[in-house]
């Protein structure tokens, strides 16, 4: 990507902010360099949504988004959106497979919403491999909201909390019974709890519930965890739950969290030592060594430490 390019994109044209998003996710020609010009700013609050398949996490961040762009900014400005959906990966193409979300689509041509699907890749987690890059490009390119939506696989997607300064669960009445599951996944990572498909029968029982376990739990740096109904098809309750994302990020604005930074350090080493490291090529270098015979899993590995 050419200097034009950079600035372009680093000053809201969507179609640089595309070019960028790929030269990064696929690691074209530039991508490091484009990363290394990017100035941390840990300024602009990234929204984390998770929660099981079929919750309505894209229907419930559809109606948030909504809301959001009735808003102004801290500068009075309207405010610019960014959403970021980690969809599952297709084994043929190794593309996402829902590409961008259906359930947005009154806001893909609106001119201060930009929505990019992302392939998870094989990456377990709940987020794509490639996610932290982008988001650094998202950071730079000029929004004030940068939500991220997780794939929907449970209790493996508590990687959100490494990347947003908001995290919503977004649970439905039906998963009443799975409370005890959740508590030690998914129901340990939520600024936030979100009950959608509310006007469904046992939505208060479940509110109830979700309340009751996190009485358990000590405040979360001095927040009280919040359990806010919705019913994301019919515009209900998520002006209350923007407030609320507002208010939590009021309490606890963005910064330089050592740790947070810590975290995604190592992510980024981990990718980059695992970048030549492919399961077809395991699988062929596998077949040859065991017919050798005696074939041993751990000798085997030690080649790539």
């Amino acid at each position: 990507m050419n200097a034009a390019n950079e600035l372009n994109f680093k000053n809201g044209d969507k179609r640089s902010i595309a070019r960028a998003i790929t030269t990064v996710e696929n690691h074209l020609e530039g991508y490091d360099s484009l990363l290394s010009s990017i100035s941390l700013d840990e300024q602009v609050p990234v929204i984390g949504i998770t929660g099981p398949p079929g919750a309505g996490k894209s229907t419930l961040i559809n109606a948030l988004i909504k809301v959001l762009l009735q808003r102004n900014n801290s500068k009075g400005e309207p405010n610019k959106i960014a959403v970021l959906a980690v969809d599952p990966t297709s084994p043929f193409t190794h593309g996402s497979l829902l590409g961008d979300r259906l359930r947005m689509f009154e806001h893909f041509n609106h001119e201060r919403v930009f929505i990019r699907s992302l392939a998870t890749r094989g990456a377990l987690g709940g987020l794509s491999a490639r996610t932290l890059e982008v988001l650094e490009v998202m950071k730079a390119a000029g929004f004030d909201h940068i939500i991220i939506e997780t794939v929907g696989v449970g209790q493996s997607e508590v990687e959100i909390v490494s990347m947003a300064n908001t995290t919503i669960v977004v649970l439905v009445p039906e998963a009443g019974d799975e409370i005890q599951t959740l508590k030690s996944g998914i129901m340990e990572i939520g600024d936030l709890f979100v009950v959608n498909k509310s006007d469904r029968a046992g939505a208060d029982i479940f509110v109830a519930n979700i309340h009751k376990t996190l009485h358990e739990r000590p405040l979360k740096d001095g927040w009280q965890i919040p359990v806010l109904k919705t019913s994301a098809v019919n515009n209900e309750g998520v002006e209350e739950l923007a407030e609320m994302i507002i208010k939590h990020q009021q309490q606890h604005p963005p910064q330089k969290n050592t740790r947070l930074l810590a975290e995604q350090a190592y992510r980024l080493i981990q990718a980059a030592r695992m970048h030549d490291v492919r399961i077809d090529d395991l699988v062929s270098a596998i077949d040859e060594k065991m017919l050798d015979g005696g074939f041993n899993l751990y000798e085997f590995t030690k080649r790539y430490f």
